[in-house]
């Protein structure tokens, strides 16, 4: 399960934060995850629950904001939206459409005290 380490590094980034900005305690985490990032994202509230115990992110809550799959179809040259990876195009049903957007997860921000 891949959700734990990136649990893990939502934590390493957290406590980075705390040190740099000298904040105490973390009331809420906002991630942005990528519709196509192959994250599952009740999977991904579990683990952090179990990594952030004992943190100064302990009981935060945890907000999730979905991004949009986008790829380029060259058939079409232009961007089309895709739900899942290695969709067609939904215009000319081609399959060489390159993922663009929604595979990426970052911590879009904290709110600390």
């Amino acid at each position: 399960m891949h959700e734990m380490s990136l649990a893990e590094g939502v934590r390493t980034l957290i406590e980075d934060a705390a040190v740099a900005d000298g904040f105490g305690h973390v009331r809420a985490v906002v991630l942005e995850i990528g519709e196509l990032a192959a994250v599952e994202v009740e999977a991904l509230r579990f683990c952090l629950d179990v990594v952030l115990a004992d943190t100064i992110a302990a009981g935060a809550a945890i907000e999730v904001e979905t991004l949009p799959g986008a790829g380029w179809c060259p058939a079409c040259a232009q961007e089309v939206p895709i739900h899942q990876l290695y969709d067609p195009c939904p215009h000319c049903g081609g399959y060489r459409v390159q993922t663009t957007a929604g595979r990426e997860m970052r911590v879009k921000a904290l709110e600390v005290d």
